[in-house]
């Protein structure tokens, strides 16, 4: 664990120093917005939901994000209980969005971006692609604007991919078994 906590705080550290800018603070607070509340991901999933053609994948969005919720906020946050870098290591005097108030570990937003990400690369490969890139950046502001560490993102991602195999799976037995139910 030692290791990887000076390898986080090393990557924090080189982003803070080198990578700051007043174009990218802006860049990244907008990207990091589109995960926060009932992000991008559950309005895409409602969207889809809607649509008779594509509600099947709307269904497996909702799920993976269901899951996240179930597995990243209710169970592992509260039982890793890490603190978040800016309460850890005071490098910035003001932070550029406004301090969540939940523990680190994993980024709520890496999970739910790579959740929906890899339900729409099931539906359709090049919006698929474009998700998963913005997931990318999605988790790279949450290390910009230093409310994470990149092994919270990490796992986010990783728990965000097995949510949306699990859904993808999950929804596809369904049907197999119920016929043509969504």
């Amino acid at each position: 664990m030692n290791i990887i906590e000076k390898v986080d705080n090393s990557i924090l550290q080189f982003i803070q120093i080198n990578m700051r800018s007043s174009t990218m603070d802006k860049i990244m607070t907008f990207i990091t917005s589109l995960g926060n509340g009932l992000t991008i991901w559950a309005l895409i999933g409602v969207i889809l939901f809607i649509s008779k053609k594509y509600r099947k994948y709307g269904i497996m969005i909702v799920l993976s994000l269901i899951l996240c919720f179930i597995i990243g906020n209710l169970s592992l946050k509260p039982l890793v209980a890490r603190i978040r870098p800016f309460n850890a290591m005071p490098l910035l005097d003001v932070l550029l969005i406004k301090p969540p108030t939940d523990f680190s570990f994993p980024s709520g937003h890496a999970m739910c971006a790579f959740a929906s990400g890899v339900v729409m690369f099931y539906m359709n490969k090049r919006i698929g692609i474009f998700a998963l890139i913005l997931g990318s950046f999605m988790g790279f502001s949450r290390l910009y604007l230093y409310v994470h560490y990149p092994s919270d993102v990490f796992a986010g991602m990783m728990i965000g991919i097995l949510c949306g195999v699990i859904s993808i799976i999950i929804v596809n037995n369904i049907e197999k078994r119920k016929g043509k139910v969504f």
